[in-house]
């Protein structure tokens, strides 16, 4: 053992334990409560080695064959290799049979990610209009309606350009950054050792590693010096683990002491961490979040347009004896200007956009609806170690107890002298780091000699002559129970009841403790018997928070997340850590979560314990997993954190994982959010960008479904009440130019709610057919106006076509047609900037792009109006004060729009929400608080539009994260032996050619 198990031994018995201060009349051997665990000793095969070609149930049974902890000899028979490394030729054979070294991949065929743009039920409507004008449309001696044809297959192709090009440029980004994180490994082959990609590498090959080197792949130690792994990221615990030969080192941890060999046992995907990341694959929802909410926002849009689309059948072929040609026009008008088309794609760009903004803050977006979701989310899970501390062992001054002459300075200062300067473990590094400057370990000092740290004596010691006084002098820092034995100068029982009291208080608080001792030696010789060594001091080793944690665990509780602390460390250093973050040490042992609350306790449901604790402790994968599916089972939107393997459960099952800095590919690939810097203060701004991105979505919505209602309701009327007959191309100039300014909204200029958002899309389909109404009643008192009365031309002069004076002969005069064109193009985008506003519309400042792409929109339509004169469709263009009509028309309906807004929130809205409060208190009656996200529930077509609002899943495929391989849970507990074994399996059913 090393000194990282002085850490962990001395830390006293469990917090529950009481704490015995006095002395017993009849002396005892003290114990200090080693927190160690007892190595089992190697195994052989239990079967006949001659017989290589074992069968994969052979494999899997622990009785014969356990690879993670059989003698390394019977592992070079089995996986059919030497201490010289594989040849060359055997490698290439290896590597096409296991594959490389890294997360599967899957690349995504372009001209069908294209194509998967128009695979959703809004698409599908706009196909079957396309359909319809070029098929059915060429009855009664007229041509196929090509004009429209074109002009809806041009919208489609323009919609799928845009989101295609954004979804590449994202998936390219994140392939550059897995391209810019691809590790190297030092492997033997034929006998040298060589520099390779890590993806390389394949079972039976000879690893080597350092000091600050990642463990490549899953293997076996061959020579071990003095080695220290950190597999934090595995076990969640802070300490190293000290490795020696036959030793078993998981890919993605880091080398942190010593040198070591090893032989290849598993890689890739069969790798512990490649395992764990895909744990959860066989439970994954491929239909995410904001999926749910488009096929709903589809659902109300396609089932609004059936309804006037089948009376506009019945009344206008039944009731009007239309001819087929003439009302097959008007149903396209409802089918073209009523599909929101453009609704994945500004979504999706939106999204995009957002995306790139966050990685200006060192956030990597790798499943791009996450951003949604993180905007929604009510609670923070977060990993301790390397997430909400440094990962990095600090001594803590303000707790160093001193049993003799010395100060606290000068215990610190001696155990800096009884530690290594170079090539150091965790232990030396944080001693030799809390003197501040390095150079003061060895200063005013000879060195003579040092004992380093080793598994009997468990501490180490120094002896070296003081250049100031020339004295010999001796200290020794180690374990505790070791250095009061040796402490015969002072040892007496006022201070051993005193060192075991103080060692139980910092069990109790979560701290390690490292005793330091002293003592002076009489003549020159530095292996002479010293007088007797003394104890001087007791440090209290810990890892601290970052120092960005507490104030991010504010902010996040300030925008309304609650932040857990879920970690694999013990209890007592949960509470030590949650105590000093503020964020309370209410926390449980994982135990509680099988167990559930105790009888007659605080919580009568588990369920109501998760969600009032501050956290769990001493928490497996397979716990966090279960925290984390129970927290969304009561309706919350979940966020976890986590840096390693042992993380990536969770992550994957959270409603957004995000792998901070410096996490394990495993965790990156389970992640929906990759960080690139080190803290958490970016997941509050990730929070703050998501719900702005959030808002402009929401905008958007009920923009689309406004639009949806007073197209349908519109002109399904002035059908029904004036055989109006609105050309079908002009609706479709209208939806191009909407999508072209609605596309600006990804870059809107709006504020982010206090609050975790949800879709509550009762308030939105309210908004919607509040507004859409409403633009309907503006177009149909237009046209009525203009049709029974003479009132415009009488009073500015004005004239339709061939210089009539009236609409009442010709309701569908070509100049009455292009002058309901421009009212409804006008008023229908100016109702943006009432639906992206809270208070007046005038009162938050659009982004300039949104302005400019408006007037530009405007300015095209006025242009159109003013000179469009298409003998292929039925306009004609209108004079200057026609135009000058409908723009002041526009202006005096919009005004009242902001009023038709607060008038909805002080009735129907409030409404609304007092009654979703209502049904919100009779689920919490049994006194769990519960955060309901509205429309949780999927429509029965929302897998529909996973393509295109999952498209960054496929680009992430493409450079091996979010990887989903199907693995029981109960399998959880062997990871490591199923791995091994699944290679030894492989190459048993495919013997190398050159095999004894």
């Amino acid at each position: 053992m090393s000194d990282t198990s002085v850490e962990k031994k001395e830390a006293g018995p469990p917090p529950d334990e009481p704490v015995t201060g006095d002395a017993e009349p009849e002396k005892r051997k003290r114990e200090y409560k080693d927190f160690g665990h007892e190595q089992e000793g190697p195994t052989h095969v239990k079967v006949d080695m001659d017989q290589i070609q074992l069968t994969a149930e052979d494999l899997y049974d622990k009785e014969k064959v356990d690879l993670e902890t059989i003698v390394v000899d019977d592992v070079f028979k089995l996986l059919q290799c030497t201490e010289e490394g594989l040849s060359a030729e055997e490698a290439i054979r290896r590597l096409e049979l296991f594959g490389p070294n890294k997360l599967e991949s899957e690349e995504q065929n372009a001209f069908l990610q294209f194509l998967s743009f128009m695979w959703n039920p809004l698409s599908w409507v706009m196909e079957a209009a396309a359909l319809v004008a070029i098929a059915l449309s060429n009855g009664e001696g007229s041509a196929p309606d090509w004009q429209d044809f074109v002009g809806i297959i041009l919208l489609l192709f323009i919609n799928s350009a845009i989101g295609f090009y954004e979804e590449r440029n994202a998936g390219n980004a994140v392939k550059a950054l897995m391209d810019s994180l691809a590790p190297k490994a030092k492997v033997k082959r034929d006998g040298k050792w060589l520099e390779i990609e890590s993806a390389d590498l394949v079972p039976g090959d000879m690893v080597s590693f350092k000091i600050g080197d990642i463990v490549p792949a899953d293997c076996r130690l061959t020579e071990a010096i003095n080695v220290s792994i950190d597999q934090a990221a595995l076990t969640g615990e802070s300490l190293p683990q000290n490795k020696k030969l036959g030793d078993q080192c998981f890919s993605g941890s880091t080398c942190k002491q010593g040198e070591a060999e090893g032989v290849v046992i598993s890689t890739g995907p069969n790798t512990f961490f490649g395992r764990a990341a895909s744990l959860v694959g066989q439970d994954d929802d491929t239909t995410g979040h904001l999926q749910k909410i488009l096929a709903q926002i589809g659902s109300f849009c396609l089932v609004a347009i059936g309804i006037f689309v089948l009376a506009e059948i019945f009344c206008l072929y039944a009731g009007f004896r239309y001819q087929y040609r003439r009302g097959l026009d008007n149903i396209l008008v409802l089918l073209i200007g009523g599909i929101p088309i453009a609704m994945p794609t500004v979504l999706s760009v939106t999204l995009a956009v957002g995306a790139q903004q966050l990685a200006k803050y060192k956030a990597i977006v790798t499943r791009i609806t996450a951003i949604e979701e993180l905007a929604a989310v009510t609670i923070l899970c977060s990993d301790k170690t390397g997430t909400l501390t440094t990962n990095k062992l600090t001594i803590d001054r303000s707790t160093i107890r001193t049993y003799g002459a010395f100060s606290g300075e000068d215990v610190v200062l001696l155990a800096a002298y009884a530690s290594r300067t170079e090539n150091q473990d965790a232990i030396d590094s944080c001693v030799v780091g809390a003197i501040g400057d390095p150079a003061r370990a060895r200063a005013g000092i000879k060195l003579l000699d040092f004992k380093p740290f080793n598994p009997v004596d468990k501490r180490t010691e120094i002896t070296y002559r003081e250049e100031s006084s020339g004295k010999l002098k001796r200290v020794t820092k180690g374990m505790t129970g070791i250095i009061i034995e040796l402490c015969t100068r002072n040892k007496n029982d006022e201070i051993e009841n005193q060192l075991e009291a103080d060692v139980e208080e910092f069990a109790t608080r979560g701290l390690r403790a490292l005793a330091v001792a002293y003592e002076e030696l009489e003549g020159e010789d530095p292996e002479a018997e010293g007088n007797g060594f003394e104890l001087i001091g007791l440090l209290a080793i810990f890892d601290p928070p970052r120092e960005d944690t507490k104030q991010t665990i504010d902010d996040a509780i300030a925008l309304g997340v609650k932040v857990k602390m879920v970690t694999g460390d013990q209890l007592a250093i949960a509470k030590e850590t949650g105590r000093r973050l503020g964020l309370g040490d209410h926390m449980y042992p994982a135990k509680v979560l099988k167990d559930g609350p105790a009888p007659g306790g605080k919580h009568a449901t588990l369920d109501e314990m998760i969600l009032d604790a501050d956290g769990f402790a001493g928490v497996f994968p397979e716990h966090k997993y279960e925290i984390v599916k129970r927290l969304q089972g009561l309706g919350h939107l979940c966020a976890m954190t986590g840096d390693g393997a042992n993380d990536a459960p969770a992550l994957s099952r959270a409603n957004v994982g995000i792998a901070v800095e410096g996490a394990t590919d495993a965790a990156r690939g389970a992640a929906d959010i990759v960080l690139t810097e080190p803290g958490l203060s970016t997941i509050v701004h990730a929070i703050r960008g998501s719900r702005i991105i959030f808002q402009r979505m929401r905008n958007y919505s009920i923009y689309a479904c406004a639009v949806t209602i007073r197209i349908v309701v519109c002109f399904a009327i002035l059908a029904f009440a004036y055989k109006f007959d609105f050309p079908p191309f002009m609706v479709l100039i209208i939806a191009l130019l909407n999508d072209g300014t609605i596309m600006t909204l990804s870059v809107d200029r709006v504020l982010p709610s206090s609050t975790p958002d949800s879709w509550d899309l009762q308030e939105i389909f309210a908004y919607a057919v509040a507004y859409g109404i409403y633009l309907t009643a503006s177009t149909i008192a237009l046209v009525s106006i203009i049709i029974k009365t003479t009132w415009f031309f009488d009073r500015f002069g004005v004239t339709l076509e061939n210089g009539a004076t009236s609409a009442a002969g010709n309701h569908n005069d070509r100049q009455l047609h292009m002058i309901v064109y421009l009212q409804v193009a006008i008023i229908s985008q100016a109702l943006i900037f009432v639906t992206r506003s809270h208070s007046f519309f005038f009162m938050e400042r659009p982004s300039f792009a949104l302005m400019g792409a408006f007037c530009l929109a405007q300015l095209v339509a006025s242009i159109i109006a003013g000179f469009g004169n298409w003998g292929f469709t039925q306009i004609h263009s209108i004079s200057g004060g026609w135009i000058g009509i409908v723009w002041v028309w526009n202006i005096v309906w919009f005004m009242p729009l902001d009023l038709i807004k607060f008038a909805m929130k002080a009735t129907v809205i409030r409404w609304i929400r007092e009654r979703h409060n209502k049904v919100v208190q009779r689920e919490t009656a049994d006194g769990v608080p519960m955060t309901r996200t509205q429309s949780r529930a999927a429509s029965i077509h929302e897998s529909m539009y996973s393509n295109r609002v999952s498209f960054i899943r496929r680009a992430a495929r493409k450079v091996g994260f979010g990887q989903k391989v199907s693995m029981k849970p109960e399998e959880l507990q062997r990871f490591s032996s199923i791995q091994a074994q699944r290679t030894g399996a492989t190459l048993a059913r495919n013997p190398s050619r050159t095999a004894a």
